[in-house]
């Protein structure tokens, strides 16, 4: 496999990444228009960090870090390194060593579609980091790869300078052009979830502040109590009962 490695591509605006830093990975992909999110089989390392940087791809082979390596020298500040293989794997890719290469150039974290290990290092060091498998199996530097090229992960396309958003709830990715409206939308989405968040701490319910009372009505749910539910539950078992017998019946069979 040849590849190519890509320097200097545009980045997001770094002010539309720390804008985004404010919110978590929910909010901005419900402020997308529920997109932009790498599944669920992508899981932090550590709890309680959220980070947001720009994309640094890594397209690499199977159980072969080699193309890691060469995407260090493209990290810088603010950056999150994003490696997905050319097929599936859990193999631990990256671990401790790689993550004091980084951090030492600043970059926020790291999202992989692949194996990590050295979790509790990580976690000691402050490094952050989801992946999509824990595993000590260690790797070989021996097939060409690709970085800073459009990658995909769990259908979502990530390409170099897109931003990545990454909390406890998963990832998500915002392509750099949208970056600044996405924080907009998300800043008015948080603005709106405090005004509910107020008004059920007052008492209100779901039910009546979004209309829901009417949808239920529509959709032909109707409130019974306790009592005329059980009436009903006999009824129907009586019908059901009935119809049994009538069915035997015309067979000729015994009841």
């Amino acid at each position: 496999m040849s590849g190519v490695v890509v320097t200097n591509p545009p980045k997001a605006d770094a002010a539309d990444v720390e804008a985004l830093a404010g919110y978590g990975v929910a909010t901005v992909s419900e402020a997308m228009g529920r997109t932009g999110l790498l599944g669920p089989e992508l899981r932090p390392v550590q709890q309680g960090v959220r980070i947001a940087g720009t994309a640094v791809t890594v397209l690499g082979w199977p159980g072969d870090n080699l193309m890691i390596h060469a995407a260090v020298e493209q990290c810088g500040e603010g950056d999150v390194l994003v490696v997905t293989t050319t097929s599936p794997s859990t193999d631990g890719m990256f671990g401790e060593l790689f993550a004091t290469a980084l951090q030492r150039r600043g970059v926020r974290g790291l999202v992989i579609n692949a194996g990590i290990r050295d979790t509790q290092e990580l976690r000691e060091m402050g490094f952050a980091a989801w992946s999509r498998a824990v595993s000590a199996q260690g790797t070989v530097k021996a097939t060409g790869g690709s970085v800073n090229v459009p990658v995909a992960v769990d259908g979502q396309v990530i390409r170099p300078g897109d931003v990545i958003v990454a909390d406890d709830d998963g990832v998500v990715v915002v392509p750099r052009q949208r970056a600044r409206r996405t924080a907009e939308a998300s800043e008015a989405r948080e603005a709106k979830e405090a005004g509910a968040r107020a008004a059920f701490l007052e008492g209100q319910l779901g039910l009546d502040r979004y209309g829901l009372r009417e949808k239920l009505a529509q959709l032909g749910v109707t409130y019974q109590s306790y009592e005329e539910y059980e009436e009903y539950e006999e009824y129907e078992e009586y019908e059901e009962y009935e119809e049994y017998e009538a069915s035997t019946a015309a067979a000729g069979e015994p009841s």
